[in-house]
């Protein structure tokens, strides 16, 4: 994982969704993803782009997963679907159609941000965020 940690806002509800969300930049850290992991802050996330389904093979807790749409003019993405709290070593694999990305999050953070499909969520420098 490279770059610089985001921070998610979702434009729609005016909440922070997560204030320390890392992106995967290729296709073996998005294979990764959080796996081989013991837990994940309330805070924390992973942004996988291109990403259009997860499984939760080999993973040790519970996650809340948005999948958002392409990047709109104006830089936010829509969130095309969520899923609250996946169990860990699930075999079920998820695809959704129409995905550009996924974000990784600790469970319980959709609901606690009110994330709801249809929303807008803005990726921003989480050194500048103010968050």
């Amino acid at each position: 994982m490279a770059g610089h940690p985001l921070a998610i806002r979702n434009t729609t509800r005016d909440t922070t969704v997560a204030g320390r969300v890392t992106s995967a930049r290729n296709f073996w850290t998005s294979f990764r993803g959080l796996m081989g992991r013991a837990s994940i802050d309330p805070d924390e996330g992973l942004w996988m782009p291109g990403v259009t389904s997860i499984h939760m093979f080999f993973m040790r807790f519970p996650i809340d997963c948005a999948f958002l749409g392409s990047e709109a003019p104006d830089g936010t993405r829509p969130v095309i679907a969520v899923r609250h709290r996946l169990p860990p070593w699930i075999g079920l694999v998820w695809t959704v159609r129409g995905a550009r990305g996924v974000l990784e999050l600790a469970p319980g953070t959709l609901e606690r941000s009110g994330t709801q499909v249809g929303d807008r969520l803005a990726f921003v420098d989480a050194r500048r965020s103010g968050e």
